[in-house]
């Protein structure tokens, strides 16, 4: 799956930003889009490729915020979001005219909660693989005894 994924900017840990937004760590860590891209795309190559392999009708999407749904609490905050049919529920049947499993990388409320680049990095490769382990099925319950809630 990855090798599918368009090339991005490399990750320099060091690089760029310097760790501080200008205005002693408060606030979002400054990172343009296309960095940002390139942290969630370097996140994906990380996955082992016979995993890789193993992930079925599964599109990936970078969005700025989480809009929450009617019903939903105003004030709920994610950093990512599977939605989708998790490999370990499909039948035989499920390839008929299934849309693609969608995972969505919320941007904003990452850069929100990292005072550097590197921990914009660590927190967006936690959250793709958090993410990921959805579509296999993987409950948040689990990931968070696994240390990656």
């Amino acid at each position: 799956m990855p090798s599918s994924l368009p090339p991005g900017l490399p990750i320099d840990p060091n690089g760029g930003d310097g760790g501080d937004n200008g205005d002693g760590g408060d606030g979002p860590f400054p990172m343009s889009e296309a960095d940002f891209e390139a942290a969630v795309s370097d996140a994906l190559d990380r996955i082992p490729p016979d995993l890789a392999k193993t992930m079925s009708n599964v599109a990936i999407f970078i969005e700025d915020d989480y809009t929450p749904q009617p019903g939903e609490d105003p004030d709920t905050v994610l950093l990512g979001l599977y939605e989708g049919v998790p490999l370990t529920e499909r039948d035989s049947w499920w390839d008929a005219g299934s849309l693609p499993d969608r995972i969505t990388i919320f941007r904003q409320p990452i850069l929100d909660i990292c005072a550097s680049r590197e921990d914009v990095i660590e927190e967006v490769t936690v959250t793709v693989v958090h993410e990921i382990a959805h579509h296999f099925g993987i409950s948040d319950a689990r990931l968070h005894e696994l240390g990656w809630g």
